[in-house]
């Protein structure tokens, strides 16, 4: 930390992880309130009955016996994607993948039920009955996370799959009895960031009391809501082909210092230099065959092909430092939110303890309201419901708070969506 040049940015980083490890551990030690009885009905009403052993259920059955007859094929494995894809060709469609963008391009009568079976297939793998026998006991969902398990700083999930609550099952996450959820996101924290990073106060003029995206339409930067959502995508993921593509020109000479930013980024990536988030996480640098790929272009020797290979590598490569630096200082963004709001929860049970205690939550959290779920930029909040509305006050306080350690006085905002609900499909 003494040799950086930015040894207060450095310090803020390393606090703010240390507080983000901390927080990781107390989630899966309070878990997440969850209703077996709630998840149960969810799936049966999507699968049917829970099937003995390792059988299909009664819907997928029926869906795949409708999928078989469309494309003639009664012994037709739908879980294998090479007969699926000897299938659909042998029925005269012209599709390399079975992926669901790819089928949903396809006209036929067994597209309708395949992709319902899929559909069904992922929730029964991911968070079917035996993810609910192995992560929920006594009304608690304990994931496993990885703060900083990214190489961008973003978390990660070893178990359980936290991250990644499909919309279906998020009623059965509903609060104890006497206690609600506070659930809370920020709005469009990337390009608010990106804005940040770059000091470029007509971007985060753009987005000053009201939704950046509709801001971008008003200032008249493009036509549609859409529209701002695809140019900012296109900046910070490099489009440049598409609606995204086209539009990014656009955002440039609205707001260049922002895309000057992102394309230093990218430009220092091609180079295969690192770059680094405003509190100085560095991205790691591309691999012994990436540089292999470069040698050989630059030798007097190198085909159009290996310098081909080397372009499409090397801005691949560029697209990936161009979005590091936003998501980086992003997830940075979010671990200062959770630790200011984890003091001030502390704060609010201490001045008044909850009457009725949430007693799966251990006994350190059981009369208090804690953090019980995290993904990227939204948290959620299992609070006493007689504290409810003073939490809501202190997410929004914290998410201000981090706005100021990470940016000074630069006057970008960080508006919160903070919702106070029983069940988390409430939220929506």
């Amino acid at each position: 930390i003494d040799a950086s040049a930015q040894a207060g940015r450095l310090r803020l980083l390393l606090a703010a992880e240390s507080a983000g490890a901390l927080i990781a551990c107390e989630l899966t030690a309070a878990g997440v309130p969850w209703s077996v009885d709630e998840h149960t009905r969810v799936l049966e009403g999507e699968l049917g009955p829970r099937p003995f052993g390792s059988g299909k259920p009664a819907r997928m059955l029926e869906l795949a016996g409708d999928v078989r007859t469309a494309l003639e094929a009664p012994r037709l494995n739908l879980d294998s994607q090479a007969d699926l894809l000897r299938a659909l060709r042998a029925a005269g469609l012209a599709v390399d993948s079975t992926s669901k963008w790819a089928l949903r391009k396809l006209d036929h009568p067994a597209i309708g039920p395949l992709l319902a079976y899929k559909r069904l297939a992922r929730l029964l793998s991911a968070n079917g009955w035996s993810w609910l026998d192995e992560w929920v006991a006594d009304g608690r969902f304990r994931p496993e996370y990885v703060p900083a398990g990214t190489a961008s700083g973003r978390w990660a999930t070893s178990g359980g799959g936290a991250l990644q609550l499909p919309k279906q099952v998020r009623r059965a996450l509903v609060a104890d009895p006497g206690w609600r959820l506070v659930v809370a996101d920020a709005a469009q924290l990337e390009p608010r960031v990106l804005a940040g990073l770059a000091h470029d106060t007509a971007m985060a003029a753009a987005g000053r009391g009201r939704d950046f995206y509709a801001g971008l339409v008003e200032s008249g930067v493009v036509g549609t809501r859409d529209e701002a959502k695809y140019a900012v995508l296109g900046a910070i993921y490099g489009a440049t082909s598409g609606e995204s593509g086209r539009l990014v020109p656009r955002l440039a000479r609205a707001y260049p210092r922002a895309m000057a930013l992102v394309d230093r980024a990218a430009a220092d990536g091609e180079r295969g230099l690192r770059v680094t988030t405003l509190l100085g996480r560095s991205s790691p640098v591309p691999g012994a065959d990436w540089r292999a790929l470069q040698a050989r272009a630059s030798q007097p020797d190198a085909s159009p092909g290996d310098e081909r290979r080397a372009r499409s590598a090397a801005r691949e490569w560029g697209r990936f430092t161009r979005n590091f630096v936003v998501q980086g200082s992003a997830a940075e963004w979010a671990v200062c939110w959770m630790a200011a709001l984890r003091g001030r929860l502390a704060t609010i049970g201490a001045a008044a303890p909850a009457a009725t205690p949430a007693g799966a939550s251990g006994p350190v959290f059981a009369r208090v309201p804690h953090l019980v779920y995290f993904l990227h930029d939204e948290v959620i909040v299992h609070t006493p419901a007689e504290h409810a509305d003073a939490v809501a006050d202190a997410v929004r306080a914290s998410a201000a708070e981090a706005g100021r350690l990470l940016f000074g006085t630069f006057p970008v905002e960080f508006p919160l969506d903070a919702r106070i609900v029983q069940s988390y499909a409430d939220a929506a």
